[in-house]
């Protein structure tokens, strides 16, 4: 499931756009696009990397990728991403420059998520479809200011193959540069446990013209029932420079609180009760009145 979710900035695209300029967020584990489905009403679901490794300019970064959905309404999903990034060995402060911070918390953003068209994915036919927008808000001792982001989703399922096409418009934060991404992702469900994976991502920032193109090659196992662990590698280039990453995480889902469901028998039930509710209230109400109408009566004498 993901958001857009999030679709923008996993670890390895972290690197390059740190030096392309460009910034993004996470969505649906492994890949960095996400699906047209949404978590049912009143389930919470967890998609962690617990543990990522980033090299980049000759520095390492313990990276945790983090991404916090629950569904609120029908259809609709909240999403909140969050990244966690540590340096090895943060850089000391010197005259006139404050000292690194140990701990940062970046591609931050709240998303709701919306599954505008049931299809393959709800387990009926045609093409499924989502949309998934919001706010890129501060980042914690990362950059400032908000941005904004909207992500057309558009899935189909054809028995064993699942594929998922991602159209998002970004305004980057702080700077307000519109940002172009298509992802497209592919599933080969070749069990009820273990399906394999691959993802294409291109990513224009329109103003700077900086391209972004990576390729993701990995696997999906289902341990347990709202179990799941992911892992893959990817390479990308932006401007000549390659970047490699290996991925490893879990999705965890489970019903926070189950909502309501009433059936037929119940409804008619209800109807014949408040049926039952407005006659004596009716009667009470007659002798009420006639209560106070009494009242009155003896107050004029």
């Amino acid at each position: 499931m993901q958001q857009c979710r999030t679709y923008q900035g996993h670890v390895l695209l972290l690197a390059v756009f740190c030096l392309s300029g460009v910034s993004t967020a996470h969505a649906y584990r492994p890949f960095d696009g996400t699906d047209a489905d949404v978590a049912e009403l009143g389930e919470f679901e967890l998609e962690l990397g617990p543990a990522q490794v980033l090299h980049e300019d000759g520095r390492n970064f313990l990276i945790t990728p983090t991404v916090l959905n629950l569904g609120i309404l029908p259809r609709t999903e909240l999403v909140v991403d969050l990244m966690g990034s540590m340096p090895f060995r943060p850089q000391p402060a010197g005259i006139g420059v404050r000292g690194e911070a140990r701990y940062a918390i970046r591609d931050t953003d709240v998303f709701l998520k919306f599954l505008l068209r049931k299809g393959g994915l709800q387990e009926e036919t045609g093409l499924s479809v989502a949309f998934e927008g919001g706010a890129l808000i501060p980042e914690i001792y990362g950059e400032k200011g908000y941005g904004a982001s909207g992500n057309l989703i558009v899935s189909q399922q054809w028995g064993w193959f699942v594929a998922h096409l991602n159209n998002t418009l970004e305004l980057a934060r702080a700077t307000g540069d519109p940002v172009w991404a298509n992802s497209f992702i592919n599933e080969f469900r070749i069990s009820e446990s273990f399906r394999p994976v691959t993802e294409l991502l291109w990513e224009r920032n329109l103003k700077e013209k900086v391209d972004v193109f990576s390729g993701l090659v990995g696997f999906i196992w289902t341990v347990a029932e709202g179990f799941d662990v992911d892992l893959a590698g990817v390479v990308a280039t932006s401007q000549g420079e390659q970047a490699f990453e290996g991925r490893l995480g879990i999705t965890w889902a489970v019903a926070v609180y189950e909502p309501q469901e009433v059936s037929p028998e119940g409804e008619e039930k209800n109807a014949d009760e408040h049926t039952g509710e407005g006659i004596n209230s009716d009667e009470e109400s007659d002798s009420a009145s006639a209560s106070a109408k009494s009242a009155k009566q003896h107050a004029r004498r």
